[in-house]
């Protein structure tokens, strides 16, 4: 096919037959520094890479203490110094994050009372549960089916009262999960399911997709997607597993586009009107990617991303 680059004012065919790939995963819809020579209405790009990423504490320095990340302050509380007192006092703070919790699985439910039994000597700041919370679709019976795997978690949870009453329960929709089919962000999953675990859990929050966390003057980003096949799937030029691997290249892209989900529309689907929650900017300090692909982690420019 064709690709064009393309800014505000025009755009111009490209030759990428003798392009050097930076490290990344190119797809359409990227911000990308191309260099080569302008002949014949034709750009011959000889290198192609993607803009360095900004480190926050630059960006803090140009916008000092506006809020970009969310929340109820009106001023970012990330140089907070009585919150960064509390951060360094509080060092056995501790967040759990796990994705595909199936419900519907009693392999599953027994594998989270032996979690809930562990942690019980040993508190966590907050458990962070993402979708999908079942294995399959099952229909029109699927609401009432995540209604009975919830059911059977708060009935397990119960059996543990000191996390129940010292800990915080995060619950973030799955691309499977009753909602918008796929299309970012998702909303939280409806309550008529939420009751369930609300009703009894007063500590849980059922939160949209992405969704934003500050634990004192950290920032953590959440997002429940397989985004990294995606992008594979959708990149213009494979990347060579000479340069890194693809974890590398995935979290490089992220950063350096400023986006958890830098696709085309028609790949990607996102509500317009609340696309600033899938943007990185300035960069948070751990972001969450809960994908199907293997766990890694990756820190870069003093942002740590993982796939738990």
């Amino acid at each position: 096919g064709k690709y064009y680059l393309e800014d505000p004012t025009g755009f111009v065919l490209m030759n990428l037959t003798k392009a050097n790939f930076h490290g990344g995963l190119f797809t359409e819809n990227s911000y990308v520094l191309a260099e080569g020579l302008f002949e014949d209405n034709v750009f011959h790009v000889n290198a192609l890479g993607f803009p360095p990423p900004e480190h926050s504490k630059i960006t803090r320095a140009y916008f000092g203490n506006i809020n970009f990340f969310g929340g109820p302050s009106t001023t970012s509380v990330k140089s907070s110094s009585k919150l960064r007192t509390v951060e360094q006092e509080n060092t056995d703070a501790m967040f759990v994050f796990l994705s595909d919790i199936w419900l519907d699985q009693i392999v599953v439910l027994n594998k989270l009372k032996e979690l809930f039994l562990g942690f019980s000597e040993a508190i966590p700041t907050c458990f962070v549960f993402c979708g999908n919370f079942a294995s399959t679709c099952y229909g029109e019976d699927h609401i009432d089916v995540l209604k009975e795997g919830f059911g059977k978690f708060v009935k397990i949870l119960k059996e543990f009262p000191a996390i129940l009453e010292n800990c915080r329960f995060v619950f973030v929709p799955g691309p499977s999960d009753p909602g918008p089919a796929f299309v970012s962000p998702r909303p939280a999953l409806p309550t008529v399911i939420s009751d369930v675990v609300t009703s009894v859990v007063g500590n849980a929050v059922f939160a949209t997709n992405p969704c934003r966390i500050q634990y004192c003057t950290q920032e953590i980003v959440i997002y429940r997607e397989d985004i990294v096949t995606k992008m594979c799937r959708n990149c213009i030029q494979f990347p060579n597993s000479e340069t890194g691997t693809i974890p590398n290249h995935f979290v490089k892209t992220i950063i350096s586009q400023g986006h958890l989900c830098p696709l085309p529309l028609h790949v990607s689907p996102v509500y317009w009107s609340f696309d600033h929650s899938l943007q990185l900017y300035p960069l948070p300090d751990v972001i969450v990617v809960a994908d199907k692909y293997d766990p890694f982690s990756v820190e870069m420019v003093d942002t740590h991303c993982f796939n738990p």
